[in-house]
């Protein structure tokens, strides 16, 4: 494996990997996500920012989540999911009609915040102007009573965009991206989903619910509380939009040039055995 040393423009930007899987299988997903933090923290790379999609359609649950007592995996066969446990926490996201992001940066990155919040907020800014890029007004919007902040501890249910987080990217005061975070080894992980469109009949099947009402209810507030971006866009937008919009939005955001990079043979391997081992294994995606 090549060492790579982060370099610096005529310009004094930094130089970033940026790499466009496109679609992948779930474990493959988590596996690169995770190799990438792995070369980063050996300095075999640099930071990196990866966009990709999901073949198939995939239900991902965070890093703490209990198959056992939240999803049905009935309803995610009959639907001819994909089901796939990350690395980092959070709760569970359908990734069907959406770009995916994940941005690896070392925590000693300059001028990158110590403290989780505050790092997701500094990265979240490329989202943010991505957003803007394709000409919604979002903003950042933070828990601004006891009673949110409370939420924030003990989210409501099992489902991604029914749980309130700090720095939450909304558009007419809905949510339009969820996004998770980890630090292994010294390097932070964030990935998380753009959304274009969103079927939230299909979203709710995958869970398990106390009781038919509460299952409602959910659904109920699911519209009120997430919005994806086709629904809110004057005109349609598609993935090749989403990913010019949101690669100007890190590169203005974080200060920094995207180079292309593709992987090499031997960095494919090593993904190809981190998934084997990890992200394919029932051990890992329904581990208690």
């Amino acid at each position: 494996m090549n060492i790579v040393v982060k370099g610096e423009d005529l310009r004094g930007k930094d130089k970033w990997y940026f790499i466009n899987s496109g679609p992948c299988s779930p474990a493959y997903n988590m596996a690169l996500d995770e190799a990438l933090l792995d070369w980063h923290s050996e300095g075999l790379i640099p930071p990196v920012i990866r966009f990709y999609e999901w073949n198939p359609a995939t239900l991902s649950i965070g890093y703490f989540q209990s198959v056992e007592k939240e999803i049905d995996m009935d309803a995610i066969e009959k639907l001819g999911l994909g089901f796939v446990r990350r690395p980092t926490g959070g709760r569970g996201v359908l990734h069907e009609h959406e770009l995916t992001y994940s941005v690896i940066v070392t925590e000693s990155y300059p001028d990158m915040p110590a403290t989780v919040t505050e790092a997701y907020r500094v990265i979240s800014e490329g989202l943010l102007l991505g957003f803007q890029n394709l000409g919604l007004d979002a903003y950042f919007s933070v828990p601004d009573t006891e009673q949110k902040r409370e939420d924030l501890k003990k989210p409501k249910s099992a489902v991604c965009f029914d749980s309130p987080s700090w720095y939450e990217l909304v558009v007419e005061g809905r949510k339009v991206a969820g996004s998770a975070q980890t630090r292994q080894k010294g390097v932070i992980l964030q990935h998380g989903a753009i959304l274009l469109d969103l079927d939230e009949d299909k979203l709710i099947q995958t869970f398990k619910f106390s009781s038919d009402e509460l299952r409602e209810r959910v659904k109920a507030s699911l519209s009120k509380k997430a919005v994806a971006i086709n629904k809110i866009s004057k005109n349609p937008v598609t993935i090749d939009e989403c990913k010019v919009a949101f690669k100007k939005g890190f590169e203005d955001a974080l200060e920094i040039e995207l180079v292309e990079y593709k992987l090499t043979e031997e960095q494919e391997l090593y993904v190809k055995d981190l998934e084997a081992k990890r992200y394919a294994n029932d051990e890992w995606n329904f581990r208690k």
